[in-house]
């Protein structure tokens, strides 16, 4: 079976393979998953790396399907490096290694863990053609799959939920959120041509943009919120300041620009967070 569309050999198919491997993407659920455990009072390496497997064996699922989705089905791609086999092939190899990690943490921590880290490759698979089309899908579905990698990746530690690890992952779900919105309107004319019905196709890009600045101020008055109230660390209102700073400068940028701002700012984001869940500065 060919695997790679445009050489031959192992070494060709093993790069097609890895080229669905989207670093900008793929980074921050697995970053997610260890924000998670952050949470927990102590710390298994072993259940940290399963999850951290099986979030990545999620999101390449997504790469994958997404992929083959947008040159083979919607002709949207000019190019893609996988052939329609060697593309069933990536989904066979994520789906089995996600599989294997769910075994592992059904035998080794519960059923609980199995259920909780589930749902992610179903956001994954099913993200496109099905969820993208929608609005609330094509928002949502990257950012649920940061908010199930923070929870999962808490899960995995402590074999239950608690109200930071809930409430953390409501915030990214929503700041993520305010950002997809933003990135989908550049594909607005292009959305609206084959029917997908993101925000920005709906409310114009205008109001998609009110939109989005809105859930990112949510999100932020939030980690504020939750800061005052004792329910996240002190310090974490210094990541939400920091982030309404980057925010602040991507008003005025094309959505293309200010999505890759944001992004940036929300790693800085996350790590501010990680930091100030770890260390706890201004805790006490």
């Amino acid at each position: 079976m060919a695997i790679a569309r445009h050489e031959q050999g192992t070494r060709a198919d093993l790069a097609a393979l890895a080229s669905q491997v989207h670093p900008v993407f793929m980074l921050p659920p697995l970053a997610a998953s260890w924000f998670g455990a952050a949470l927990a009072p102590s710390l298994s390496l072993a259940a940290g790396v399963v999850h951290m497997v099986a979030m990545f064996c999620a999101v390449y699922t997504a790469h994958v399907k997404d992929g083959y989705v947008d040159f083979y089905v919607r002709n949207e791609d000019d190019d893609h490096p996988l052939t329609m086999g060697g593309c069933r092939l990536g989904l066979a190899l994520a789906t089995t290694g996600f599989a294997a990690c769910l075994g592992w943490l059904w035998l080794a921590i519960g059923l609980g863990a199995m259920l909780v880290t589930l749902p992610a490759w179903f956001v994954g698979y099913l993200h496109a053609p099905q969820l993208d089309m929608h609005p609330v899908g094509a928002t949502a579905g990257y950012p649920a799959g940061i908010a199930l990698s923070i929870l999962g990746g808490y899960y995995v530690q402590t074999g239950t939920l608690s109200v930071p690890a809930i409430a953390f992952a409501v915030v990214f779900l929503i700041l993520l959120s305010g950002i997809k919105v933003i990135d989908d309107a550049k594909d607005q004319s292009y959305d609206r041509s084959i029917d997908k019905r993101t925000v920005a196709v709906m409310l114009g890009r205008a109001r998609a943009r009110r939109v989005a600045y809105g859930l990112v101020i949510l999100a932020l008055v939030g980690v504020l919120v939750g800061a005052t109230a004792g329910v996240f660390p002190p310090s974490t209102a210094l990541a939400a300041v920091a982030f309404a700073g980057v925010a602040v400068t991507t008003r005025r940028l094309e959505p293309r620009r200010a999505t890759e701002v944001l992004m940036r700012g929300s790693y800085v984001f996350l790590g501010l967070l990680f930091l100030a869940v770890w260390f706890r500065p201004l805790h006490g």
